[in-house]
């Protein structure tokens, strides 16, 4: 849960400074969020969330 919370606020961040820029239109925006809560409904969210453990995971461990 908390791998999740994190990578909605950095791409809220990330949406806002495109819309900011200049670089995304509210429209586009818009798409892509309805494409994400589709997605979420079918059966390929199992494996989204199982890709973004694994690399949350893979990042985790790296040291710096």
């Amino acid at each position: 849960m908390a791998v999740s919370i994190s990578v909605v606020l950095l791409l809220v961040v990330l949406a806002v400074i495109f819309l900011r820029s200049g670089g995304l239109k509210l429209s586009h925006a818009v798409v892509c969020a309805l494409l994400g809560f589709f997605l979420a409904g079918t059966s390929l969210a199992a494996t989204i969330q199982d890709g973004l453990n694994a690399t949350a995971g893979v990042v985790g461990s790296l040291k710096p």
